[in-house]
């Protein structure tokens, strides 16, 4: 047999061809099956820049306006003024004209034709509205008010007594620093103010009326002479008298229609009739008196008791009596 002898690189050269043969074969044996499927392009994405935004350029705040006060007024002190109806006038304080014055605190020296400095009032902003106001605010608003004027005999503590208000609240409205006030100044009545009413008092129960008194002595028709300078009238008592409670004596001189009466109130069952009734004349007169138990319900301006009836009235009984003639002693029935 002839013997080839190939060196290695010519046998490396030709294994490779022969692979090479061979995937081709095997390439184009699998292509004309379809079994070999291109390879799809994949797109690249393409980056989209991001858009920045500018900035507005801000607006610049309007400045607000600054308020200057305005210089006082001056006003001159007319009769009847005082430092509380002059701040009622301008709708200032008492205590800012007392300040700007240098007046006492009372601001109670001011006569007429005095040179006041009266500051402007403070102009106060409009509150914004509101859906609701607080309760201090509606308090304030449902607050009714009442100006009121100072009578002569008016006090600070008898204006707070008659609308049932406390002096505190009252002085606090109306800016006093003091108790005094005077006659003409106008005050302002919170009405909101006023302490709870109390409760309606229970009625008293009256007591049962007391029997007619039963009289004892004189006599009915006893005559007395000129020498009785004083007649005692006495009357059985009809109960124990409770406080305010009295009798009520009536003496009248009947005889010539004189019209000479006498009205005494007591607690005792006894009443002298005072030596002034004796009649001027020496003819005898014909005295009737009577006695009804009583019970003060009020009194007059004066303090005077004022009484209404609490029983009956006893029978009127009569007595003569003789002029005086300038005797004297004990009022004695002449038998």
């Amino acid at each position: 047999m002839p013997e080839i002898t190939l060196s290695l690189p010519v046998a490396l050269g030709l294994i490779v061809i022969i692979l090479a043969i061979g995937a081709a074969v095997v390439f184009s044996l699998l292509r004309s099956t379809g079994r070999v499927v291109e390879p799809t392009t994949t797109p690249t994405a393409t980056l989209t820049p991001t858009l920045t935004a500018t900035p507005t350029a801000s607006l610049t705040p309007s400045p607000i306006p600054t308020f200057t006060p305005l210089p006082p007024l001056e006003y001159s002190v007319k009769e009847g003024e005082y430092c509380a109806t002059i701040a009622a006038i301008f709708n200032v304080s008492v205590q800012s004209i007392v300040l700007l014055n240098n007046l006492p605190a009372d601001c109670g020296t001011l006569y007429v034709g005095q040179k006041l400095l009266i500051p402007q009032p403070t102009p106060t902003a409009s509150p914004q509205p509101t859906a609701t106001l607080s309760g201090a605010e509606a308090t304030e608003e449902a607050c009714g008010k009442l100006p009121y004027t100072v009578s002569e005999n008016d006090t600070l503590s008898g204006i707070a007594r008659n609308y049932n208000i406390s002096i505190d609240v009252l002085k606090e409205y109306n800016g006093l620093t003091t108790d005094i006030v005077y006659q003409g100044q106008t005050l302002i009545i919170p009405l909101c103010q006023r302490l709870p009413t109390p409760g309606p008092t229970p009625t008293a129960t009256l007591p049962p009326p007391y029997p007619a008194p039963n009289l004892l002595l004189p006599a009915d028709g006893q005559p007395f002479t000129a020498s009785n300078t004083s007649i005692t009238l006495q009357w059985a008592a009809v109960g124990v008298l409770r406080e305010q409670e009295a009798y009520q004596v009536v003496v009248e001189d009947v005889t010539g229609g004189t019209g000479r009466r006498l009205v005494a109130y007591v607690t005792d069952t006894k009443y002298i009739v005072p030596g002034s009734f004796q009649p001027a004349d020496t003819a005898p007169h014909v005295i009737r008196w009577w006695v009804q138990p009583v019970r003060q319900v009020s009194s007059t301006k004066d303090g005077q008791p004022i009484y209404d009836s609490a029983g009956s009235a006893s029978i009127p009984r009569t007595f003569t009596w003789s002029g005086s003639t300038g005797g004297g002693g004990a009022a004695t029935p002449t038998p």
